[in-house]
């Protein structure tokens, strides 16, 4: 499914599975000590991933005090998930874990800088992108309720909420964010044993600030501690409560992370540890329907865009590593079958609040509304989905019966005209991988030209970084679109 099929092993992340323990993927080395170039992945990059952002430096990403933060932010969650006793998730915090947080004092902490507008920031801009999938709410809602008592989760919030502000602004120098980042890690180290509700939501939150800035062949370094975690703690799509949704936030992350491998990795977390423990993955389909939640039916496209990533990766390196993974010919055509089935279901038993309100034939691209959050990325991850496998097998067409559902510009177009139809921020933030999936099979300049034009103002409203995706697809096309447009 590549474009450039040369330096076949080239295009494989230097996260290669040793084993079939998760921990073993991704456990630091004593070499992760050392903050150079090498150890954040800027020498031998994959060559096929744009490294730049549209800013250039960023100087935030690159400050020596950042960097160790996160280095060590991460090695902390490695040596958590590693250490991890055999007890149940969940555990409460005994009392020489709380020392401190009965002390806290939320006043004290708000009243310095500009931390109340920090917090205003996160509750009104940040929390709606992360509570998308969500109609509970739980990080407007309750994660800022449970920041009252819980100082590294509290810092957490304000870190993420000054971070978006100064990528918005783009503020080059002097980073609030950074200091209150540093001191979210440092009140977490000493309760992630706990494995409060809390904790865990904070370091999700820490790692979506990563990601404002992350450039694309260091994403899934800053997924991986989080995926160590909710591994060793048995986190998964089904946990409740806001563990639920944290976990799916981290999720749709992970499918971003697989979608810009462009075919050679799966998300982080294996799809199968999205179920219940022991939950075998033909009973997937069931169990997200049993739910009667529009909110999980839409966590049902993304678990599915997953497994889309993870078919294509496995389909890949068994043919271009000899990966002895079992996606042979037959298994491949399988497996294809099941999840094209699976796919086609799901836009036929969609609960009305997944259906559009208004679906409008226009040119370039159709107009299509939905009202319900949840159902604009879950819509459009679902015609990613199947822009994928329809890719991955485009002589599967031949063989499908004539429907626009077998036509992979169909999907491509509707992936575009849902980011253009739906202004919702968080929805926008995830339509950046699918719209440059989508980008590279359009071939009028006008359809390049509007896609070019939405991807830079996801980053122009949002902060989060995107125009990296704008260069990689001009050089798919083959020319440079004008910056006014």
């Amino acid at each position: 499914m590549t474009d450039e099929p040369t330096s076949k092993r080239q295009r494989f992340s230097q996260h290669e599975p040793a084993s079939d323990d998760f921990l073993s993927t991704f456990l630091p080395t004593p070499a992760a000590e050392n903050h150079s170039a090498s150890s954040y992945g800027f020498e031998n990059v994959d060559p096929f991933l744009s490294p730049a952002t549209s800013w250039g430096f960023d100087e935030f990403a690159h400050d020596p005090n950042y960097l160790a933060s996160q280095e060590e932010l991460r090695s902390l969650l490695f040596t958590t998930a590693r250490s991890v006793a055999p007890t149940r998730a969940g555990t409460p915090a005994d009392d020489d874990q709380n020392i401190g947080v009965t002390s806290f004092n939320i006043k004290q902490v708000l009243v310095k800088g500009n931390r109340v507008q920090y917090l205003k920031n996160y509750i009104s801009q940040v929390a709606p992108w992360l509570d998308m999938f969500d109609g509970n709410r739980a990080f407007g809602v309750q994660l800022p309720a449970l920041a009252k008592e819980s100082p590294p989760l509290m810092y957490a919030i304000l870190a993420i909420g000054a971070r978006q502000l100064e990528r918005k602004e783009k503020t080059q120098s002097s980073f609030d964010s950074l200091e209150l980042y540093q001191e979210a890690i440092r009140l977490l180290t000493p309760l992630l044993q706990a494995r409060d509700t809390h904790v865990i939501s904070a370091c999700v939150v820490l790692c979506c600030l990563e990601m404002f800035s992350a450039s694309a062949q260091d994403w899934r370094r800053h997924l991986e501690g989080c995926a160590a975690v909710f591994d060793a703690f048995g986190v998964n799509g089904f946990s409740g409560d806001v563990l639920q949704a944290v976990f799916w936030c981290y999720a749709r992350m992970d499918v971003c992370g697989a979608l810009i491998s462009d075919g050679t990795e799966s998300t982080l977390l294996r799809p199968s540890k999205w179920l219940p423990l022991g939950t075998p993955e033909d009973f997937a389909e069931s169990l997200f329907c049993s739910t009667s939640s529009p909110d999980m039916y839409a966590n049902f496209a993304v678990y599915l865009c997953a497994k889309a990533c993870e078919l294509i990766s496995d389909r890949n390196k068994y043919l271009e590593l000899g990966e002895g993974n079992g996606c042979d010919t037959q298994q491949f055509q399988d497996r294809w079958s099941r999840l094209w089935d699976q796919l086609s279901n799901w836009s036929l038993c969609r609960p009305k609040e997944m259906l559009p309100v208004e679906t409008t034939a226009s040119a370039p691209f159709p107009h299509i509304f939905f009202a319900h959050w949840a159902a604009i990325s879950s819509n459009q991850l679902y015609h990613t989905a199947c822009v994928l496998l329809l890719s991955s097998d485009p002589k599967r067409k031949s063989t499908m019966a004539p429907s626009p559902t077998s036509s992979i510009l169909w999907h491509a177009k509707r992936i575009c005209g849902i980011s253009l139809a739906n202004p919702h921020e968080g929805c926008l933030n995830n339509a950046i991988q699918p719209l440059w999936i989508a980008g590279r099979l359009l071939s009028h300049s006008s359809e390049q030209a509007l896609v070019v034009k939405t991807i830079r103002h996801i980053e122009a409203m949002t902060g989060w970084t995107a125009c990296w995706r704008v260069r990689d697809l001009e050089n798919v096309w083959g020319y440079k679109v004008r910056a006014a447009i």
